[in-house]
């Protein structure tokens, strides 16, 4: 039975070590090849991929520019 135990604590040891090598393995890769920016969009209906089902007016222009900022334009 402590043979057992013993193998359990050692495998378990073991278990660790190797996840605290991989946490290791990918900082590393992170700090050498950073994540690559994703594409970003110009702003206006035009430059959408599904365009809007109703025309745009100023305020949905507005909007659109000041996206990702949570403020709603200074004209709504």
């Amino acid at each position: 039975m402590k043979r057992l135990l013993g193998l359990a604590a050692l495998a378990g040891v073991g278990v660790l070590a190797y996840r605290e090598m991989q946490k290791r393995k990918q900082n590393a890769a992170m700090q050498t090849h950073p994540p690559a920016t994703p594409p970003v969009r110009d702003a206006g209906p035009e430059a959408m991929r599904d365009k809007p089902r109703r025309r745009w007016n100023s305020i949905d222009e507005r909007s659109d520019e000041s996206f990702p900022a949570s403020d709603a334009p200074g004209t709504y």
